[in-house]
Order: C-alpha cells, then sequence, then structure tokens
C-alpha cells in the first residue's frame, strides 16, 4: 500500500484546461513558423525525392497541351473574295499523347462559311472541332473554306483577339504514380560515380580539415594583444568576406599558365623550366580547389576558434607557468580540451558546407580535370544534359551520406560526452 501511495504522489498531475488553452495557443503561434518551415524546406526536400523516382528531362517541365493557332489565308482584299479560315492544331509535346482534344472559338462577323471541315460544326456563330486523341509530334490544319463581305474588309479584325478554347486530356509525368528506380541505377552503374564520390570526399575531408587547422593557427596568432591587432583581424576576415565570382577570378588569373604571376615566379626562381596549368590538370586542379576551400573559408573558425580561447581562465595557464609547463604541453592539456566542443561543431558544419559545396569549383575549373564533385554532377546531369530526374537522384544521395554522417558523428558525440 505504501508503495502503490508513493506512486501515486510520484506521478506528473494532469493537465487542467488552463494548461490545454495554452498549449493550443502555443501552438497556434507556432503554427506560422512551422508552415513557413515546411514549405522552404521540406517541400523542396520531398519534391526532389519525388523527382529522383521519375524518368524527367528538361521537356517534360511543361505537361504536353494543344495549341491551336487562328489564321485567315487566301488574302482577300475586297467583298465577294473567297478565303479559307485555317485553325492548325499542334501537340506541344514530341512524344506524349494528349485525349480527347476539341476546340471551340467565334467566328467573326462578315464571314459567309460555304463548306466546313467534317471534323467540326457550326452552331450560329459557335465553331466546335473534334479532334480526338493526338499523338506527340502531331499537327493539322482544320479549314472552313468562307466568303468575305466588304464589312469584314473594312473592319480588319484581329483574329487572335478570340482565342480557341481548347480542351485535352494529358498524362503529367511529375505529378502521376508512375515510378522507375531508372535514375539511381544509371547513377551507380556509371563507373564515374564512384570516382565523383571519392573526389568529393577528398575535397570535403581534407578542405574540412584544413580550414579548422588554419583556424586554429591563426587564433592562437592573434590570441595574444599586440600593435596592429585589429588591423590583422580584419585582414583575415578578407578571404571569407569577399565575393566568390571575385576571388575565384583572381586565383584563375594568378595561376593562369601564360600569363600569371605564380608561373612567371616559379620560372625567374628555376622552380620549374616550364609554366605549370594549375587548374587544368590532374591531380593538382583538385589540390588547387581544395586549397582555395581551405583559404577562403579558414576566417569562419578562426573567429569562432578565437571567441573561444578569449573565454578560457587564464588562471590556468598561470598555474601551468608556475608549474613549468611549455607552451605545447599548455596547448595541448589545457587549451585544446577547451576547445573540442566548438571544434567538433565546426567540423559537423564545415563537413556538411563543404559537401555541398558548387560554387568555388564551378567558378574555378567547371568541374574538369578531375574536380568534378556530385554537386557538380547533380548541375551536370540536370542542365547540361538534361536529365532532370538523375540530377535529383544523385541530390538523393547527396543527402542520405550527409544524413548518415550526421547520425554516425552524434552518436559518436554522444559516447564521448557519456564517458
Amino acid at each position: 500500500m505504501e508503495t502503490s501511495d508513493t506512486a501515486n504522489h510520484s506521478a506528473p498531475p494532469a493537465a487542467g484546461p488552463l494548461a490545454k488553452r495554452e498549449a493550443r495557443l502555443a501552438w497556434g503561434l507556432l503554427a506560422p513558423t512551422l508552415i513557413s518551415v515546411a514549405m522552404v524546406v521540406i517541400l523542396p526536400l520531398l519534391s526532389i525525392f519525388w523527382i529522383s523516382f521519375k524518368p524527367v528531362g528538361l521537356a517534360d517541365l511543361r505537361p504536353p497541351v494543344p495549341i491551336v493557332n487562328e489564321s485567315l489565308r487566301g488574302r482577300p482584299k475586297v467583298g465577294g473574295d473567297e478565303a479559307t479560315l485555317r485553325y492548325r492544331v499542334r501537340n506541344s509535346s514530341q512524344d506524349k499523347p494528349i485525349t480527347g482534344v476539341s476546340f471551340t472559338d467565334v467566328l467573326p462577323e462578315g464571314l459567309e462559311i460555304t463548306s466546313v471541315d467534317p471534323r467540326c460544326e457550326i452552331s450560329g456563330s459557335l465553331l466546335t472541332c473534334t479532334a480526338g486523341d493526338i499523338e506527340g509530334g502531331f499537327r493539322d490544319d482544320f479549314t472552313l473554306d468562307v466568303v468575305v463581305s466588304q464589312a469584314f474588309i473594312d473592319a480588319d479584325p484581329d483574329l487572335d483577339e478570340t482565342e480557341a478554347v481548347v480542351t485535352g486530356t494529358s498524362s503529367n509525368i511529375l505529378t502521376n504514380f508512375s515510378f522507375t528506380l531508372e535514375n539511381f541505377a544509371r547513377v551507380f552503374d556509371g563507373s564515374e560515380f564512384w570516382g565523383v564520390l571519392g573526389v568529393t570526399m577528398f575535397y570535403t575531408v581534407f578542405g574540412t580539415i584544413g580550414a579548422l587547422v588554419f583556424g586554429l593557427f591563426a587564433a592562437m596568432l592573434l590570441n595574444k594583444s599586440f600593435k596592429g591587432q585589429g588591423v590583422l583581424r580584419g585582414l583575415y576576415l578578407f578571404p571569407y568576406v569577399s565575393p566568390v565570382i571575385a576571388v575565384a577570378f583572381t586565383w584563375v588569373t594568378l595561376f593562369d599558365p601564360f600569363s600569371g604571376s605564380a608561373n612567371a615566379l616559379l620560372i625567374q626562381m628555376g622552380v620549374t623550366e616550364g609554366p605549370i596549368n594549375f587548374f587544368g590538370q590532374k591531380p593538382l586542379a583538385l589540390v588547387m580547389v581544395t586549397v582555395f576551400e581551405i583559404w577562403r573559408y579558414f576566417p569562419l573558425s578562426f573567429l569562432f576558434i578565437l571567441a573561444r580561447m578569449q573565454s578560457i581562465d587564464e588562471g590556468m595557464f598561470e598555474a601551468a607557468d608556475m608549474d613549468g609547463a611549455s607552451p605545447f604541453q599548455k596547448f595541448w592539456y589545457l587549451s585544446l580540451p577547451q576547445l573540442l566542443g566548438i571544434l567538433s561543431v565546426l567540423f559537423l558544419l564545415r563537413f556538411i558546407w563543404t559537401f555541398n559545396k558548387f560554387d568555388d569549383i564551378f567558378l574555378l575549373t567547371g568541374g574538369n580535370a578531375g574536380t568534378r564533385t556530385l554537386t557538380v554532377n547533380v548541375y551536370e546531369q540536370a542542365f547540361a544534359v538534361g536529365n532532370i530526374g538523375a540530377g535529383a537522384a544523385v541530390a538523393v544521395v547527396v543527402f542520405s551520406v550527409l544524413l548518415i554522417f550526421s547520425v554516425l558523428f552524434f552518436r559518436y558525440i554522444n559516447q564521448e560526452e557519456g564517458a
């Protein structure tokens, strides 16, 4: 009985009417934020997954529709002249059929109909024509022989003012429920995929670690007060705050094999006999874009690490100095344990951002000379080749790799914290 009473006393009290109303109000206030997040993040992500299972090309982004163009043939000049009223019907798609195609149009005044296409009917001034099912690339004319009146010639009406109303049903590959694994089979069966994945991992791992290491060195250098410290900190931020297109163009110009200053300096110093194509030959191009990644993004690591360093208690270092600790021992046993938290967060963020990086590589090499990463592959599949489905499949692979990495990373971090 005592155990039961203790359990009853320890149970949390049930939420009352006021608490429930407050919870509903809180969810109501959060609803706009949740909807915005769903529209900005979740819906595009779901659409990428949806398209990745469909053989969608650039031509499939617009569903097939029947198109009708109206024109008066024969060039009548005076009343009583004969002419032909032509309606040209075509399918906007070259391979997708459209079923149940028909159109209606209001005939202009001043025309006397002498013969009607057998597929058309006239009721008063309303023309109705039936084309039926039309295949991809369909093009046909519906003609009416007419005699124009002088009133029609004088009015000179614009036939395009009254557009024909067209109806028809077509299957939109983007919205139907037909799915296939063809895109993923094409991605993984291609021998180049694993090479592209290897290039991506090299670029991501070394770019991330390099940015952290150089950011750590820069933070250690500027953690002490000295004359000109503020100016030097501002200069360290220059690579990160500069427009990427400007710094990429500068690097390409600087390392140009024919007019670049770097090649001219190396030749004059006798380091090399001829010019080096830094961004145009394997594997040097991959090394160069990785170095560019490190140079451009180490200031972000530098800022976060420096801020964390300045929050470390100086008393520990003073006690270490009294005990005769060397600078390396103070860094290894005092500074580094305090920096592990921010370093782990920076590693996670930089890994994800570098893995998704596209603009730097595209501006420097265009993905050539062995620098084609998965994100560049997404662009080439979707827009250069025109295979939207294959590009979405590669994007899903990128998302899956980053998701697996994040799960393993957080599991490892939790184990370390638990220890």
